[in-house]
């Protein structure tokens, strides 16, 4: 499992499957940990339905107020970021990638560094899902 140069404040994992099989195991992955799936959005059928073309991208969009709330009461700006997102793409090579926001870029984008637990907390979900996601 490699990682490609991203943008700041995302994290990019290489991707063995396909990008529906990505979204599928990150989606399956969120709800074992209890999370809610509030959207899933396959942007190259909305490419499509305007007549134009788009390499295979979904975005999922999930969370839990449980996890999301307490990072909100450190900086509530940071509910711009939130319910958490993640996002599979396929390259004009195509290999697949796997991107998500990095939660410790989410609380300092919003000044929000006295939220230490609650970030290495979402932090480490994240890479667990996406771990499990990406997995050979």
């Amino acid at each position: 499992m490699g990682a490609a140069a991203a943008p700041d404040g995302l994290t990019v994992l290489r991707s063995p499957v396909s990008v529906k099989e990505t979204i599928d195991r990150f989606e399956a992955a969120a709800k074992s940990r209890g999370l809610n799936i509030f959207l899933r959005l396959d942007h190259a059928a909305g490419a499509a339905a305007v007549g134009k073309t788009l390499r295979p991208t979904e975005l999922l969009v999930f969370g839990n107020a449980q996890g999301g709330t307490p990072l909100m009461e450190c900086a509530q700006s940071a509910g711009i970021d939130l319910p958490l997102k993640a996002l599979a793409w396929q390259d004009a090579g195509g290999q697949v990638w796997l991107g998500y926001n990095d939660p410790k870029y989410v609380a300092s984008r919003h000044g929000a560094g006295d939220c230490g637990a609650v970030v290495e907390n979402m932090s480490k979900a994240l890479a667990s899902m996406a771990g499990e996601s990406v997995r050979e």
